[in-house]
C-alpha cells in the first residue's frame, strides 16, 4: 500500500479524521462505509479490522491499523511532527487539550453509540424510547459543560486545535444545530469559523452540507 486509507462515510465520525488529513495536507484513499446501523453485515466485516465496529479507521501504508479519532489525532500529530493541531509536550495548552480530547471521546460520544439506535441494546421499543431521551438530554448537559470552558476564538483561547474540528463536526449531530445556536453560543461559534476555514471548508461540506 502506498497511501493511507480512512474508512469514512459522510456525516459520521470519518469526518474529524478527514479534516485533519486535509489541514496537514496527507493524503489517504476513502473507504466507503455502508450505513453501520441499517447494515449488519457491514459492521461484522469491519469488526474485522475495528472491534467496536465503528469509523473512522486508518490504514497506515504499512498496513498498520489506527482505529479511535483521539489515537488518530494524536498519531496524526506525531508522524508529521507538528504541532499545530496537538499542542506539543511542555506546551502551556497541553494538558487542557488533552483533557478535553478525551473529555469528547469518552463522555460525549458514547451518548450517540447509545442514543442513535437503542434497539441495538434494547429490545423493549419503551426502553429503546427512553435510552433516546435520556443519551439527548445527558449531551446538553455535557455540552452545556463545554460551553463553559470554550475559549475564544478557538477552544484553546488564541491557539487553534483538533478541538476546534472536533466542534465543527459534532455540532451537526444531537442535540443539533439549533440547540447549539440557541444553548451554546459559544460553541456554535468556534464550529461555525472552523467549519469556514479554507483547508477546511471542502470536507466539511461535502460531509454536513
Amino acid at each position: 500500500m502506498s497511501r493511507m486509507q480512512l474508512y469514512r462515510r459522510n456525516g459520521w465520525g470519518s469526518a474529524i479524521v478527514e479534516a485533519q488529513l486535509a489541514h496537514y495536507g496527507l493524503d489517504a484513499e476513502g473507504v466507503e462505509v455502508a450505513d453501520l446501523f441499517l447494515d449488519p453485515a457491514a459492521r461484522r466485516e469491519l469488526m474485522r479490522i475495528s472491534p467496536a465496529g465503528e469509523i473512522p479507521v486508518l490504514i497506515l501504508p504499512d498496513g498498520r491499523v489506527m482505529s479511535e479519532s483521539a489515537a488518530i489525532t494524536l498519531y496524526l500529530a506525531d508522524m508529521t511532527g507538528r504541532d499545530d493541531l496537538v499542542p506539543e509536550a511542555g506546551a502551556a495548552e497541553r494538558p487542557r487539550f488533552l483533557r478535553w480530547l478525551i473529555f469528547l471521546v469518552a463522555q460525549v460520544y458514547p451518548c450517540f453509540t447509545f442514543g442513535d439506535d437503542p434497539a441495538r441494546f434494547l429490545s423493549d421499543p419503551a426502553a429503546q424510547k427512553e435510552l433516546g431521551e435520556a443519551t439527548t438530554a445527558r449531551l446538553q448537559q455535557l455540552w452545556a459543560a463545554v460551553e463553559g470552558v470554550v475559549g475564544a476564538p478557538w477552544f484553546l483561547g488564541e491557539r487553534f486545535s483538533a478541538l476546534d474540528i472536533y466542534l465543527a463536526a459534532m455540532t451537526n449531530w444531537k442535540p443539533g444545530p439549533e440547540w447549539f445556536e440557541g444553548h451554546a453560543p459559544k460553541v456554535w461559534s468556534i464550529a461555525r469559523a472552523t467549519a469556514a476555514r479554507e483547508d477546511l471548508a471542502p470536507v466539511m461540506q461535502r460531509n454536513f452540507g
